[in-house]
């Protein structure tokens, strides 16, 4: 089975602005559930499991593309090892939430997530994730994390999962100065750079194609001290 990431650079699911994305990833949910419904597992962890996110997520993948949905809470909630074992083999696909990234990525390795999501991916449950649960797979993120803990002003280049190669970069349309230039600066010749109501499909560890509900995806290249943009 393919293994399949989609990342998404931004959006409101509550406003639908992410629609059609939300559309391509439960057509492909449905594929992979077969004859049974589709299960997807919604994890908000970076968003410290902030549940009217998560409402809006199922009211989205129930009410719209009669998905059944569920969450995985990881902020103060007791969730045993066996039930967070037990909602992952029922996923046909996993949504994981915007928020902070590097909180995130603490909590998951604590609680022994990281290789329990990357298990799942491997056996061909479709991965998905805006923002933070974006550019987490990939070698390199572009995070906000720092701003958002007021440790700095600046967005900062972390390294990520690396279940994706390359640096990626979310919110696009809004960084889109402070990126190319963190980039020239730490010597990146290639970026992806993913706008908000867009995403990019990788299967199998290889880019597929972008899907647009209104924004733009590219890859970013430098070459002397110029910084060119490829629309995805």
């Amino acid at each position: 089975m393919d293994k399949v990431i989609i990342a998404i650079g931004g959006g409101d699911m509550k406003e639908k602005t992410t629609i059609k994305i939300d559309e391509y990833i439960a057509n492909l949910a449905k594929a992979h559930a077969g004859d049974k419904r589709a299960y997807g597992l919604y994890i908000g962890t970076a968003s410290h499991d902030f549940m009217p996110a998560f409402n809006t997520f199922r009211k989205t993948y129930t009410s719209v593309f009669d998905i059944k949905a569920d969450c995985l809470l990881l902020e103060n909630v007791e969730t045993s090892d066996e039930r967070i074992d037990e909602k992952l083999s029922k996923a046909d696909f996993i949504y994981v939430s915007g928020g902070d990234t590097l909180y995130m990525l603490k909590k998951w390795k604590e609680r022994g997530l990281i290789e329990k999501l990357i298990s799942a991916y491997e056996r061909g449950v479709i991965i998905t994730g805006r923002s933070a649960g974006a550019i987490c797979w990939f070698d390199v993120m572009y995070t906000d994390s720092e701003i958002l803990n007021g440790d700095s002003n600046e967005y900062k280049f972390y390294n990520g999962l690396g279940v994706l190669k390359g640096v990626c970069s979310p919110h696009f349309n809004l960084r889109e100065n402070d990126l190319t230039k963190a980039m020239l600066e730490k010597g990146y010749e290639s970026v992806y750079a993913i706008e908000d109501n867009s995403a990019i499909e990788f299967v199998n560890g290889v880019y597929s194609k972008s899907i647009s509900s209104g924004g733009q995806s590219y890859m970013l290249t430098s070459e002397n001290g110029h910084v060119y943009k490829k629309t995805l």
